[in-house]
């Protein structure tokens, strides 16, 4: 439930927000001293009217008329100087702030638990850094300070129509309640209006970003018109909530209108009537008040609309600090950095669960001693990439513990544990960039010469060098101009120079063609020279050479030896596990 629900206006939130003005201050105070400005200018040309109207029209004064019109003029040159100055440092004010917001989000999102990833979709993250974000910056630049410019006007306006007569004045103000009492039931139904209106938008950004990054499975199993149908759903609940709002706006706006008329016509009767009867009243007085009403009326007009940009703008900034407040970092209390670790690694008594009540492991205990090479073997949902996540501290054990060099990998600062680990992963993601800086992912303290040199020595540069435009090849948006195998390559590549400790490959050797396989194959033993290395593989061919093999069934550690040994077990589960294998190799 939203937190502004049942409230206009949010100040706790919007404190939160103003946190984010103090690198502007003087952009913010001159936006301010504007918005002050503009409200004493709006007054001065209408009231140089009056004064045209009364004692220079009415008396035949036309030449000292000229002198009024040229204030008239300069006053209204000085109005559209600062009410250019006011849009545009509000403008500027609103995108420094959620320039700097953004930063703040996504600083916050990159140091997440890959479980928060888990539980929520790529397009609602992405409604929240960039379509909430825009509207946060109307705030600035269409809610607040002009809400305040509008106010600040119409106190002006006010005060002065109090001053020149108050009969008239009454007029105006008896029509002020209708406006008012509509202006806030408007704004009322119109906040609940935008808070389904964010809502449908990040429902429509999370299927349309799914739907498109799973292209392939939808026209392979021609779910098309599937697809469209939810899509219909999804959009149709969109354009209902974007109505709702089109519904309110078309009941208040000509409530407003028509009050602002009744309004005009009861000061042009009884001022006129004033005029023959009593003579009371001036003729400029009666032009003065229908201009000064309608800037009353105006505003007030706006004011609802402006309120609506404010409200949008508070809902939005309302999702983005439930994100940015979020508790869902790694612990990284751990202080130690050390420059060299030996690579021995141990799990002791360790169970883990993605869900409450759903345990994935349970008591695993393993040693790896430095440079020791072991691989895990297991069928789909044993636990072995598992291990891989606790060790990267992508997920927290909660029970047991992990150590590296007999230090408990909680001790490590996240940035020292993760320079000491390799992982390559089945699924290689590379960005829509050159192979050059997904290899050394944007260091430039990395060299060309290191990267060519690295390439040459694990026997991938060849490969490289033939692709058009050789390193600078860009590789468009998560590597689809390469093969899964030559995606590998580069991570290998990229792996091998960030010189780990300790390697870790969770299947990639599982999906690759027999060229690649021999690239990867000799890429692979130069990677793990003298560095312990974790190898998880369905294809028991690949890592027959292992030091040790761990088999894993149903989250727990079944057997442990080298391939002759698990082998020679009868009925074993690694035996009949490697007969399946051969026997599909050979038919």
């Amino acid at each position: 439930m939203s937190s502004t629900k049942g409230s206009i206006f949010d100040f706790k939130l919007f404190s939160k927000l103003m946190k984010f003005v103090s690198l502007y201050k003087g952009t913010y105070y001159f936006v301010l001293l504007s918005a002050i400005l503009l409200s004493g200018f709006s007054i001065v040309a209408p009231y140089l009217l009056k004064i045209v109207v009364d004692d220079y029209i009415s008396l035949g004064d036309f030449d000292g008329m000229v002198l009024m019109i040229l204030l008239m003029f300069g006053a209204l040159i000085f109005e559209v100087i600062f009410q250019f100055l006011f849009v545009y440092y509000a403008n500027w004010l609103g995108q420094g702030i959620i320039r700097d917001l953004r930063v703040k989000l996504l600083d916050e999102i990159l140091s997440f638990k890959m479980a928060f990833f888990d539980r929520n979709s790529v397009g609602r993250l992405v409604t929240r850094a960039v379509n909430d974000m825009e509207t946060i910056a109307s705030i600035f630049s269409q809610g607040l300070f002009m809400i305040l410019a509008d106010f600040l006007k119409m106190g002006t306006i006010i005060v002065v129509m109090l001053i020149v007569d108050w009969r008239l004045s009454l007029i105006v103000f008896s029509i002020l309640p209708i406006i008012i009492y509509a202006t806030r039931l408007f704004q009322s139904s119109m906040k609940k209006a935008f808070e389904d209106v964010r809502l449908q938008v990040a429902n429509l950004n999370s299927f349309v970003q799914e739907r498109i990054n799973g292209i392939k499975i939808v026209q392979l199993f021609h779910t098309e018109n599937y697809e469209l149908k939810n899509f219909e759903k999804i959009n149709e609940q969109h354009k209902k909530a974007w109505l709702r709002t089109v519904w309110y706006n078309s009941i208040f706006f000509p409530i407003a209108e028509l009050s602002s008329s009744v309004a005009i016509g009861l000061l042009v009767w009884f001022g006129g009537l004033n005029v023959i009867v009593e003579g009371i009243i001036s003729l400029g007085t009666i032009f003065l008040f229908i201009q000064m009403s309608q800037m009353l009326f105006q505003p007030l007009r706006a004011i609802a609309d402006k309120f609506n940009t404010l409200q949008m703008g508070m809902v939005a900034a309302e999702r983005v600090f439930k994100l940015i407040d979020r508790d869902e970092k790694i612990n990284d209390v751990g202080t130690l950095s050390v420059e060299k670790i030996k690579g021995s690694i141990s799990f002791k008594d360790v169970e883990f669960s993605y869900v409450s009540g759903e345990q994935v492991l349970y008591g695993i205990n393993l040693n790896v001693k430095p440079g020791e090479k072991i691989a895990i073997v297991g069928s789909t949902g044993a636990g072995k990439s598992t291990i891989i996540n606790l060790l990267s501290r992508f997920y927290e054990n909660e029970r047991g513990m992990i150590k590296i060099d007999d230090i408990s990998i909680k001790d490590f600062s996240i940035q020292s544990l993760r320079k000491h680990l390799g992982v390559i992963l089945q699924d290689v993601f590379l960005f829509a960039d050159t192979i050059y800086n997904n290899i050394v992912l944007f260091n430039a303290n990395i060299k060309k010469e290191d990267v060519h040199k690295a390439a040459k020595e694990i026997g991938v540069h060849e490969f490289i060098s033939s692709l058009p435009g050789g390193y600078q090849y860009n590789v468009k948006e998560r590597g689809v101009m390469l093969s899964s195998g030559q995606r590998q390559l580069i991570a290998f590549l990229r792996v091998y120079l960030s010189n780990p400790s300790i390697l870790v490959l969770d299947e990639a050797t599982s999906s690759i063609d027999s060229y690649s396989e021999e690239l990867i194959q000799t890429a692979l033993k130069k990677i793990t020279e003298k560095k312990t290395a974790i190898v998880i593989a369905h294809r028991l061919s690949t890592i027959k050479n292992s030091d040790r093999i761990v088999v894993m069934d149903g989250g727990r550690i079944v057997e442990v030896g080298n391939h002759e040994e698990l082998v020679s077990i009868d009925g074993g589960y690694y035996s009949q596990l490697y007969q399946i294998q051969f026997l599909q190799e050979a038919v």
